[in-house]
């Protein structure tokens, strides 16, 4: 009997411990009680009935990662290529992901196959290579829209290869080549033209220098034949000034000494030697001094004097 009563509650200890659960972080159990949804545990430490409940599902709660093999779509101008997406998704709802679809994962993998099948269908080959962001943001909108019964919440999706035919790789790379042996000749066409306008610019500006460093030294030069034309002017005024002042301390001196009228007259005379200087033809004597007979002697001589000179 004791052993029995042991036995007894060795199987209740087991039939216990085999029925508490722990639910790890960023996970969710769905349990169910006679084959009905009962309730979600989250995190932390549960029990459940023994024969009456099961766990469901256990469902990760983290953002995963699904890359899907490259899927052949067809362009609008009828070119076929490979395209392969990565989707970023998170189940926020548990019980809808448990109960909503049977597979959810390749539910999402065709609904990303044919999504991008009518995305890539309304685009021609160039706006399908240069409009990642456009595919991408449309994607992400109607698979968001599609799995939100499913508890699934699409965060991103991102176009991963385009893979285009090989004969339009070719082209591609033909026509690259091209572009850049374009834009490699518009480039030293620029720089020739750039190199030219410099060395237009810089003969200009040196020419512009060069007429400026002319002037400068025409205006220099004016300024120094002006300043010695004005010493020169000076000179003379000065030469000029010394002249009257001696003449007028001769004067002065002369009037000082009282002089006789013989010595007025010979002075006369002499000032008028000095004006025919050898070259006047005719002399106009004043009648003050043509009546002097005494001093006949001396214009005789003075007159002489000139016609030797």
């Amino acid at each position: 009997m004791a052993y029995f009563i042991i036995a007894i509650v060795v199987v209740i200890i087991i039939l216990v411990a085999a029925n508490i659960k722990v639910v790890p972080q960023a996970n969710a159990y769905v349990i169910e009680r006679f084959g009905a949804y009962a309730a979600t545990w989250t995190v932390g430490l549960h029990v459940k009935i023994p024969i009456m409940d099961r766990v469901a599902n256990k469902v990760l709660l983290k953002e995963q990662v699904i890359d899907f093999r490259p899927q052949p779509v067809i362009t609008k101008d009828n070119v076929t290529m490979q395209i392969d997406t990565v989707v970023f998704f998170q189940i926020t709802d548990p019980k809808l992901f448990t109960y909503g679809v049977s597979n959810p994962f390749a539910a999402i993998e065709n609904l990303t196959a044919t999504t991008l099948r009518n995305i890539i269908g309304e685009l021609e080959l160039d706006e399908t290579l240069t409009s990642r962001d456009i595919i991408n943001s449309r994607m992400r909108s109607v698979l968001d829209e599609a799995t939100d019964p499913w508890g699934i919440k699409i965060n991103r999706v991102e176009v991963k290869n385009i893979i285009p035919p090989q004969d339009i790789q070719a082209a591609m790379e033909k026509q690259m080549r091209a572009e850049r042996e374009r834009r490699e000749k518009i480039l030293q066409a620029e720089g020739e033209k750039t190199s030219a306008i410099l060395k237009a610019e810089g003969l200009k500006e040196s020419q512009i220098l060069e007429a400026e460093a002319r002037k400068q030294a025409m205006i220099l030069s004016a300024e120094a034949d002006k300043e010695a034309a004005i010493r020169r002017a000076e000179g003379e005024a000065e030469a000029i000034l010394k002249v009257q002042e001696a003449t007028a301390e001769g004067l002065r001196m002369l009037n000082e000494s009282h002089p006789t009228t013989e010595v007025l007259t010979l002075k006369s005379f002499e000032a008028l030697a000095q004006v025919a200087d050898g070259k006047a033809t005719k002399l106009i004597i004043p009648s003050e001094i043509q009546n002097v007979s005494g001093l006949i002697a001396s214009l005789a001589e003075t007159s002489q004097v000139v016609k030797e000179d």
